[in-house]
């Protein structure tokens, strides 16, 4: 496959800051993950210790040929407690920032990637009418200290992932079934200790991942909006957007109406949060098939990842084409893409199908700006804990040595070609 990816154009890897910094105990996350019967299959402990090792970590994402760098920063350790910054966890992503700008990446900053202050559990989390004012107060920290470093910036990362994974985030006791508030949800025990652990009840442990209903979606948008109003006032030349999570929805005969529907749920009921962004941030790892009674499973024989989904990376340029005729005046950047498989082989097959069809959208005039990869480090997958293998480096976590997988070589010499006839 040969590829003519125009001048600019952004070709490198993703992290999340919870996922590869280690120690993020004012989180939401690390009580969930310390409460007693937690579903997380491990503790994240000092995860990749990115947080100490990121100058390194960088000057490798440069050494292997990568051109940008897509990081999130960290809410519970910029804002501790209620309306306190901290200037050491502003230095650190200011480090981070600079570390990026002396190797040549590109850095796309994300506000927030799934975790919050633990003081926010405390404060009603993420349906309490307060939030969209702390957020904006807490990016206003942000870019009025960092705005002019930071050329793109996502408010949140995958916003619509609680609509798609309702029904799983259900079973595991994460939030209540469909129709039942948190005042009258039966929690489970797990669930409850984390709250505590938060210091509040799990009445008020509203996590990010709960945003499912018409109410909280509601008040996610206005956050986003207020974020983006905040950080355009500071830093009119950041680049603003957010990014969601999006598999090529299909349908077998008898199943449009399931798919058209799905794609409403998971895609159309956020589109007018997005009048006013710079830039879509687009997230694609597989498809989802639907017939008259709903989802399909994967045909017999057919390559599952470690996710026990799909292998199928031609979903990219199919959701780019979807995403482009609804959004026809807005720029798309693929802020994730990637497969969870301990076959490095396939992994770099994935990237190559994957960008072919990103390449036949451009070829079609698709205004796609970039494409980061998922992920550049084996990291903590949230509940699966370590077992999940997305990354481009693996990591030695009784060591932390890093070893470059082929597959990082392989998109490395992709994004030199940038450029190149």
């Amino acid at each position: 496959m040969t590829y003519s990816f125009p001048n600019g154009f952004l070709i490198g890897s993703s992290t999340a800051a919870y996922q590869v910094e280690g120690n993020n105990t004012n989180s939401d996350f690390w009580a969930e993950e310390h409460a007693e019967g937690s579903p997380y299959a491990d503790k994240s402990g000092d995860a990749i210790d990115h947080y100490r090792l990121y100058r390194e970590d960088i000057a490798l994402m440069a050494s292997l040929g990568l051109k940008a760098y897509r990081f999130s920063i960290e809410w519970a350790r910029i804002e501790p407690a209620p309306g306190l910054y901290s200037r050491s966890a502003i230095e650190h992503y200011r480090g981070m920032i600079l570390a990026c700008r002396e190797h040549g990446l590109v850095p796309i900053v994300c506000l927030h990637h799934f975790s919050s202050p633990q003081w926010l559990m405390r404060c009603g989390g993420w349906v309490s009418p307060d939030v969209p004012e702390r957020f904006a107060r807490y990016c206003e920290f942000v870019f009025t200290e960092l705005g002019t470093l930071i050329p793109y910036a996502l408010t949140f990362n995958e916003i619509n992932l609680p609509t798609m994974l309702r029904g799983i985030f259900t079973k595991i006791g994460m939030v209540p079934p469909v129709g039942i508030d948190v005042a009258s949800w039966s929690a489970p025990e797990w669930r409850v200790d984390a709250a505590r652990l938060c210091g509040t009840t799990v009445n008020n442990y509203v996590t990010f991942h709960m945003i499912s209903d018409e109410a909280k979606i509601e008040l996610l948008k206005e956050a986003h909006r207020k974020a983006r109003e905040t950080i355009k006032r500071i830093s009119p030349q950041t680049q603003v957007g957010w990014s969601m999570a999006l598999s090529d929805i299909q349908s077998v005969p008898g199943g449009e109406a399931e798919a058209e529907a799905r794609w409403k749920l998971v895609f159309e009921q956020f589109v007018d949060a997005m009048e006013g962004d710079d830039f879509f941030g687009l997230q694609n790892y597989s498809r989802e098939v639907y017939g008259p009674e709903g989802a399909l499973r994967p045909a017999e024989g057919a390559e599952l990842t470690q996710m026990k989904y799909e292998y199928y990376p031609e979903a990219l340029g199919y959701v780019i084409r979807k995403v482009a005729k609804a959004l026809p005046t807005m720029p798309i950047i693929v802020t994730e893409h990637g497969v969870a498989t301990d076959d490095d082989e396939r992994r770099s097959e994935f990237i190559r199908r994957g960008l072919y069809g990103l390449q036949s959208c451009l070829d079609e005039g698709i205004d796609v700006r970039g494409y980061m990869h998922w992920t550049a480090f084996d990291n903590f997958e949230w509940q699966a804990g370590y077992g999940m293998t997305f990354g481009l480096i693996a990591v030695d976590r009784a060591t932390q040595e890093r070893k470059p997988k082929e597959s990082a070589r392989v998109l490395g010499s992709i994004a030199q070609s940038v450029g190149r006839e």
